[in-house]
Protein backbone atom coordinates (compact mmCIF):
# COMPACT_ATOMS: atom_id res chain seq x y z
CA UNK A 1 0.00 0.00 0.00
CA UNK A 2 2.77 2.55 0.77
CA UNK A 3 4.42 1.99 -2.65
CA UNK A 4 1.39 2.60 -4.42
CA UNK A 5 0.66 5.77 -2.32
CA UNK A 6 4.10 7.01 -2.90
CA UNK A 7 4.02 6.44 -6.41
CA UNK A 8 0.71 8.05 -6.83
CA UNK A 9 1.99 11.08 -5.24
CA UNK A 10 4.96 11.20 -7.42
CA UNK A 11 2.95 11.01 -10.74
CA UNK A 12 0.91 13.72 -9.08
CA UNK A 13 3.70 16.51 -8.57
CA UNK A 14 6.13 15.29 -11.16
CA UNK A 15 5.14 16.35 -14.41
CA UNK A 16 6.98 19.12 -16.88
CA UNK A 17 4.80 21.64 -15.59
CA UNK A 18 6.32 21.20 -11.72
CA UNK A 19 9.71 20.38 -13.24
CA UNK A 20 9.59 23.43 -15.42
CA UNK A 21 9.00 25.79 -12.67
CA UNK A 22 11.37 24.43 -10.14
CA UNK A 23 14.17 24.62 -12.71
CA UNK A 24 13.11 28.35 -13.74
CA UNK A 25 13.39 29.14 -10.06
CA UNK A 26 16.39 27.60 -9.60
CA UNK A 27 18.23 29.46 -11.82
CA UNK A 28 16.87 32.94 -11.41
CA UNK A 29 18.09 35.60 -8.96
CA UNK A 30 15.48 35.02 -7.04
CA UNK A 31 16.85 31.97 -5.73
CA UNK A 32 20.07 33.76 -4.67
CA UNK A 33 18.71 34.89 -1.21
CA UNK A 34 18.14 30.66 -0.65
CA UNK A 35 21.83 29.85 -0.49
CA UNK A 36 22.67 30.79 3.31
CA UNK A 37 19.17 28.70 4.30
CA UNK A 38 20.58 25.56 2.10
CA UNK A 39 24.16 25.46 3.43
CA UNK A 40 22.85 25.87 7.11
CA UNK A 41 19.53 23.01 6.42
CA UNK A 42 22.23 20.53 4.70
CA UNK A 43 25.32 21.43 6.56
CA UNK A 44 27.35 22.32 3.69
CA UNK A 45 31.43 22.72 4.30
CA UNK A 46 32.20 26.13 2.64
CA UNK A 47 35.82 26.10 3.18
CA UNK A 48 36.39 23.89 -0.05
CA UNK A 49 34.27 26.12 -2.47
CA UNK A 50 36.63 27.55 -5.14
CA UNK A 51 34.41 30.93 -5.61
CA UNK A 52 32.85 33.21 -2.85
CA UNK A 53 29.66 32.65 -2.23
CA UNK A 54 28.74 36.36 -2.99
CA UNK A 55 29.50 35.11 -6.37
CA UNK A 56 26.84 32.74 -7.29
CA UNK A 57 23.65 34.85 -9.08
CA UNK A 58 21.60 31.55 -8.17
CA UNK A 59 21.01 28.49 -6.38
CA UNK A 60 21.22 26.37 -9.55
CA UNK A 61 24.87 27.73 -9.53
CA UNK A 62 25.81 27.08 -6.09
CA UNK A 63 24.15 23.48 -6.47
CA UNK A 64 26.87 22.81 -9.24
CA UNK A 65 29.83 25.07 -7.55
CA UNK A 66 33.24 23.85 -8.11
CA UNK A 67 35.82 22.80 -5.72
CA UNK A 68 39.74 23.72 -4.99
CA UNK A 69 41.34 21.34 -6.82
CA UNK A 70 43.76 20.26 -3.70
CA UNK A 71 40.75 19.36 -1.82
CA UNK A 72 40.30 16.43 -3.75
CA UNK A 73 43.89 14.63 -4.35
CA UNK A 74 43.24 11.50 -6.29
CA UNK A 75 44.63 8.17 -5.23
CA UNK A 76 46.93 6.07 -6.99
CA UNK A 77 44.34 2.99 -7.38
CA UNK A 78 42.89 2.35 -10.88
CA UNK A 79 39.51 3.05 -10.04
CA UNK A 80 38.39 5.99 -7.73
CA UNK A 81 35.32 7.45 -7.30
CA UNK A 82 33.56 9.81 -9.44
CA UNK A 83 31.54 11.81 -7.08
CA UNK A 84 31.48 12.30 -3.75
CA UNK A 85 28.63 10.63 -2.24
CA UNK A 86 27.03 7.51 -0.09
CA UNK A 87 28.04 3.82 -1.31
CA UNK A 88 23.99 2.58 -1.05
CA UNK A 89 25.51 -0.85 -2.19
CA UNK A 90 28.45 -2.82 -3.44
CA UNK A 91 28.59 -6.07 -5.01
CA UNK A 92 29.09 -9.03 -7.51
CA UNK A 93 25.58 -9.04 -10.19
CA UNK A 94 22.90 -11.34 -9.26
CA UNK A 95 21.57 -14.10 -11.29
CA UNK A 96 24.26 -13.35 -14.25
CA UNK A 97 23.20 -9.94 -14.86
CA UNK A 98 20.75 -8.48 -12.47
CA UNK A 99 21.60 -6.23 -9.42
CA UNK A 100 20.23 -4.95 -5.69
CA UNK A 101 19.30 -1.91 -4.52
CA UNK A 102 17.54 -1.97 -1.35
CA UNK A 103 16.12 -5.28 -1.67
CA UNK A 104 14.86 -4.51 -5.36
CA UNK A 105 15.71 -6.27 -8.43
CA UNK A 106 16.59 -4.48 -11.71
CA UNK A 107 18.06 -6.51 -14.87
CA UNK A 108 21.58 -4.62 -16.14
CA UNK A 109 19.62 -4.98 -19.37
CA UNK A 110 17.01 -2.70 -18.84
CA UNK A 111 19.18 -0.31 -17.63
CA UNK A 112 21.03 -0.18 -20.24
CA UNK A 113 18.60 -1.01 -23.13
CA UNK A 114 20.27 -3.37 -24.78
CA UNK A 115 20.53 -7.12 -23.76
CA UNK A 116 24.47 -7.48 -25.73
CA UNK A 117 26.02 -5.09 -23.91
CA UNK A 118 24.40 -6.12 -20.48
CA UNK A 119 26.20 -9.71 -21.35
CA UNK A 120 29.54 -7.99 -21.68
CA UNK A 121 28.92 -7.66 -17.45
CA UNK A 122 27.69 -10.90 -16.58
CA UNK A 123 28.62 -11.67 -12.93
CA UNK A 124 30.80 -8.88 -13.17
CA UNK A 125 30.89 -6.32 -10.14
CA UNK A 126 29.06 -2.91 -9.14
CA UNK A 127 28.31 -0.09 -7.16
CA UNK A 128 25.97 2.12 -6.54
CA UNK A 129 26.84 5.92 -5.48
CA UNK A 130 24.09 8.00 -4.27
CA UNK A 131 24.64 12.01 -4.14
CA UNK A 132 22.47 14.29 -1.37
CA UNK A 133 21.49 17.76 -1.89
CA UNK A 134 24.31 18.34 0.33
CA UNK A 135 26.82 16.94 -1.99
CA UNK A 136 29.05 18.62 -4.59
CA UNK A 137 27.33 17.49 -7.72
CA UNK A 138 30.00 17.35 -10.29
CA UNK A 139 31.35 14.35 -11.45
CA UNK A 140 34.99 13.14 -12.43
CA UNK A 141 36.22 10.29 -14.75
CA UNK A 142 36.75 6.91 -12.30
CA UNK A 143 39.52 5.72 -14.41
CA UNK A 144 41.95 6.41 -17.18
CA UNK A 145 40.26 5.26 -20.42
CA UNK A 146 38.49 5.86 -24.11
CA UNK A 147 35.41 5.94 -23.96
CA UNK A 148 33.20 4.12 -26.41
CA UNK A 149 29.28 3.70 -26.46
CA UNK A 150 28.01 6.82 -25.06
CA UNK A 151 24.15 7.76 -25.36
CA UNK A 152 21.31 8.46 -23.05
CA UNK A 153 18.08 6.36 -22.37
CA UNK A 154 14.72 7.62 -20.37
CA UNK A 155 12.90 10.74 -19.95
CA UNK A 156 10.84 10.92 -16.83
CA UNK A 157 12.39 10.38 -13.29
CA UNK A 158 11.80 9.16 -9.84
CA UNK A 159 13.67 10.59 -6.81
CA UNK A 160 16.63 8.17 -6.18
CA UNK A 161 16.51 8.96 -2.01
CA UNK A 162 15.82 6.34 0.08
CA UNK A 163 12.18 6.17 -0.09
CA UNK A 164 12.56 6.61 -4.04
CA UNK A 165 14.80 3.59 -4.16
CA UNK A 166 12.33 1.42 -2.02
CA UNK A 167 9.07 3.13 -3.29
CA UNK A 168 9.77 4.64 -6.90
CA UNK A 169 9.20 2.60 -9.95
CA UNK A 170 12.60 0.68 -10.57
CA UNK A 171 14.88 4.59 -10.36
CA UNK A 172 17.31 3.12 -11.49
CA UNK A 173 17.00 1.75 -14.55
CA UNK A 174 13.82 3.78 -15.07
CA UNK A 175 15.37 7.13 -14.90
CA UNK A 176 16.48 9.23 -17.24
CA UNK A 177 20.28 8.47 -17.63
CA UNK A 178 23.56 8.85 -19.59
CA UNK A 179 25.52 5.66 -20.40
CA UNK A 180 29.36 5.86 -20.94
CA UNK A 181 31.76 3.13 -21.50
CA UNK A 182 35.20 3.19 -21.09
CA UNK A 183 37.86 1.17 -22.03
CA UNK A 184 40.84 1.05 -19.30
CA UNK A 185 43.41 -1.03 -18.01
CA UNK A 186 41.24 -3.31 -15.83
CA UNK A 187 38.78 -3.76 -18.92
CA UNK A 188 35.58 -2.13 -20.20
CA UNK A 189 33.58 -0.32 -17.33
CA UNK A 190 30.19 0.99 -17.53
CA UNK A 191 29.88 4.79 -15.67
CA UNK A 192 25.92 5.19 -15.91
CA UNK A 193 24.46 8.68 -14.57
CA UNK A 194 21.14 8.63 -13.30
CA UNK A 195 18.94 11.59 -12.99
CA UNK A 196 16.94 12.92 -10.16
CA UNK A 197 12.93 14.05 -9.54
CA UNK A 198 11.73 17.22 -11.11
CA UNK A 199 15.46 17.81 -13.19
CA UNK A 200 16.68 15.17 -15.30
CA UNK A 201 19.94 17.59 -16.38
CA UNK A 202 23.40 15.75 -16.81
CA UNK A 203 25.76 18.15 -18.38
CA UNK A 204 28.59 16.35 -19.90
CA UNK A 205 31.53 18.92 -19.37
CA UNK A 206 33.67 17.18 -21.48
CA UNK A 207 33.31 15.80 -24.85
CA UNK A 208 37.13 14.57 -25.32
CA UNK A 209 37.35 10.87 -26.13
CA UNK A 210 40.19 10.01 -23.44
CA UNK A 211 39.25 10.49 -19.86
CA UNK A 212 41.73 11.44 -17.88
CA UNK A 213 40.95 9.64 -14.34
CA UNK A 214 40.24 12.30 -11.63
CA UNK A 215 39.28 15.33 -14.18
CA UNK A 216 35.89 16.85 -14.43
CA UNK A 217 33.38 15.22 -17.39
CA UNK A 218 30.07 17.01 -15.79
CA UNK A 219 27.31 17.24 -13.46
CA UNK A 220 24.33 17.08 -12.05
CA UNK A 221 21.58 19.63 -11.67
CA UNK A 222 19.55 17.63 -8.81
CA UNK A 223 20.63 15.19 -6.54
CA UNK A 224 21.25 12.00 -8.09
CA UNK A 225 23.24 8.32 -8.76
CA UNK A 226 26.09 7.23 -10.56
CA UNK A 227 26.72 3.50 -11.06
CA UNK A 228 29.84 1.62 -11.70
CA UNK A 229 30.01 -2.02 -13.96
CA UNK A 230 32.55 -3.72 -14.35
CA UNK A 231 33.47 -6.78 -16.68
CA UNK A 232 33.86 -10.46 -14.31
CA UNK A 233 37.37 -11.01 -12.63
CA UNK A 234 38.64 -7.46 -13.44
CA UNK A 235 38.70 -5.52 -10.59
CA UNK A 236 38.00 -5.92 -6.49
CA UNK A 237 36.64 -3.61 -4.37
CA UNK A 238 39.37 -1.48 -1.92
CA UNK A 239 38.64 -2.92 1.84
CA UNK A 240 37.48 0.88 2.42
CA UNK A 241 34.42 0.17 0.18
CA UNK A 242 31.08 -0.81 2.46
CA UNK A 243 28.04 -0.21 2.23
CA UNK A 244 26.59 3.40 3.90
CA UNK A 245 29.96 4.69 3.86
CA UNK A 246 31.16 7.97 2.81
CA UNK A 247 33.38 8.61 -0.17
CA UNK A 248 34.63 11.97 -1.59
CA UNK A 249 36.12 12.72 -5.48
CA UNK A 250 39.23 10.95 -6.39
CA UNK A 251 39.41 8.28 -3.09
CA UNK A 252 40.21 4.44 -4.07
CA UNK A 253 37.61 2.53 -5.16
CA UNK A 254 38.75 -0.48 -6.36
CA UNK A 255 42.17 -2.03 -7.61
CA UNK A 256 42.92 -4.06 -10.89
CA UNK A 257 42.84 -8.02 -10.50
Amino acid sequence: MKKKIYQRAIELTNGPVTSNMIRQFARSNKSRWMIPNYIKTYKISIDDIENPLASFPSLHDFFIRKLKEESRPVAEAPIVSPVDGKIEIAGTMHEGIHFLVKNQQYSLADLLGNHTLSERYKNGHYIVLYLSPADYHRIHSPADGRVGTQYVLGKKSYPVNQAGLQYGKAPISGNYRLISELETECGKMLVVKVGAMFVNSIELTNSSSEWNKGEEIGYFSFGSTVVLFFEEKTIEFSTKVKNGERVKVGEALANMV
